[in-house]
């Protein structure tokens, strides 16, 4: 893997003289010169200057099919005219009350109208702290100490949550968080309903079970049909809390999130992402007696040893919210959904038709708006057949080899495609042009990895 790199780092360093430029200085200043550990990625990452619908451009005037899409949290694409008008009249009129207002209430009925679980509603300024909420609730609400999470789901980058998401999964435990925190995490294998089982009658101190509900990284390892069901049935006869990840999903597999899709309902909903259309913004909904532990309920000084703490200076900021209710609006009707979904679908089906043509023992499989693609699966056809019905192993679904993500990113890069390593989100704005470009890319791809 390491000679497809060498081979095509001449052509990456040629064309992106701007971008290394920069990468230059920002390793002066960012560890890897990246802030994020996903744009950490070699020879060294691109830097845009703009985007709009479906594409960006880079500081070398270079122009890519995105699938990116903002981390996921840009279902309507790129400068969408509804939510820059929004987000522009809003800067006028102040990025920052210091007080209540108006658009937080407007925002939050939005989230009751749309998610079926939405009792009540608390914004946070990301998903991340949306599942750490959830799990603070969770222990003030049922007073035990431990929550069940399922091998590779991620939740957030925080202490409580982070173990078991990465390879080798199991240990050890990451770098900086305390063995005495992850002894309170039950790794739980993905889709083993009877596992789940297992721990809730050996240990009596599960406060609740939380869970991406399309499996992990929006289905890298998916969720087997039926499971959603059983999960719900088996954690309310234990009597344990039960928490959706929606920060992906919600608002992406329907107008109401994977539960309104699988008809499920959670006890909590972590969201964020599409939520705020593109800024930053998240929010925990759920039951109103567990969520209303957050509220003050007698005498505020002695009622604060009694109600759950929580604060956060940009929580439902007006800037973000105006960009949340815009958001909201247009997907309500489920139709820029289903435009995403049917772009990935056809995305989906025309690359697995290049990988069949160059022979290749490649696969790309996914759900709704996502694509995925597994180098290396054996028998394709096999592959997908076993991806689906949950029989594939799913620590090779996540964490694929490094030298080779890098390698087809940037054999993609250099054919105008920016995808997320060997992922991507479709957008609803993403045109038939860019559904070609991107099939025709992959095939002049694979010739490059393969040194045609």
């Amino acid at each position: 893997m390491a000679e497809m790199v060498a081979g095509i780092e001449p052509a990456y360093y040629e064309a992106l003289q701007g971008s290394y430029v920069l990468y230059e200085r920002a390793r002066r200043i960012f560890p890897n010169g990246v802030t994020h550990d996903l744009r950490s990625y070699g020879p060294f990452p691109i830097y845009a200057s703009r985007a709009a619908g479906g594409r960006k451009w880079d500081v070398d005037d270079r122009e890519y099919v995105d699938f990116w899409m903002g981390h996921g949290a840009l279902l309507l694409g790129h400068a969408h005219p509804t939510l820059v008008q929004a987000v522009t009249e809003q800067v006028a009129l102040g990025t920052h009350y210091g007080a209540c207002h108006e658009l937080e209430v407007e925002w939050g009925e939005w989230v009751q109208r749309l998610i079926p679980s939405a009792e009540r509603v608390r914004f946070t300024s990301s998903g991340t702290e949306a599942t750490m909420m959830a799990l603070r609730l969770a222990r003030t609400f049922t007073g035990k100490r431990k929550v069940i999470k399922f091998i590779g789901h991620f939740h957030g980058w925080h202490d409580n949550l982070i173990v078991g998401v990465i390879p080798p999964f199991d240990e050890p435990v990451p770098p900086g968080i305390l063995r005495e925190v992850a002894d309170t995490v039950r790794l739980c294998p993905p889709n083993d309903i009877h596992r789940i089982e297992d721990i809730l009658k050996e240990d009596d101190d599960i406060a609740c079970v939380i869970l991406e509900p399309t499996g992990a990284t929006f289905g890298a390892i998916p969720t087997r049909q039926g499971f959603l069901q059983d999960l719900r049935e088996v954690t309310r006869r234990h009597d344990v809390l039960l928490v959706f990840d929606e920060v992906v999903t919600g608002f992406r597999c329907s107008p109401g999130g994977a539960q309104a899709y699988f008809n499920v309902m959670p006890d909590l909903t972590s969201l964020a992402k599409i939520l705020a259309g593109g800024l930053p913004g998240g929010c925990l909904a759920g039951r109103a007696d567990i969520l209303e532990l957050l509220a003050f309920r007698g005498d505020r000084e002695w009622d604060t040893c009694r109600k759950m703490p929580h604060q956060g200076t940009f929580n439902a900021n007006p800037l973000s919210a105006a960009a949340g209710i815009a958001a909201l609006k247009t997907i309500a009707s489920g139709e820029e959904i289903e435009k995403a979904n049917r772009n990935a679908d056809h995305l989906r089906r025309h690359l697995n038709e290049v990988i069949a043509a160059h022979r290749v023992n490649w696969v790309v499989y996914g759900d709704f708006s996502g694509i995925k693609i597994l180098p290396d699966c054996g028998d394709p056809e096999e592959a997908l057949s076993a991806i689906r019905e949950g029989r594939y192993d799913y620590r090779d679904l996540k964490g694929p080899d490094a030298a080779m993500r890098d390698a087809f990113h940037s054999a993609m890069l250099l054919e105008g495609v920016d995808m997320c390593g060997l992922a991507g989100l479709a957008a609803s704005t993403h045109t038939r042009e860019d559904l070609d470009r991107t099939v025709q890319a992959l095939d002049c791809a694979l010739d490059r990895l393969a040194g045609g």
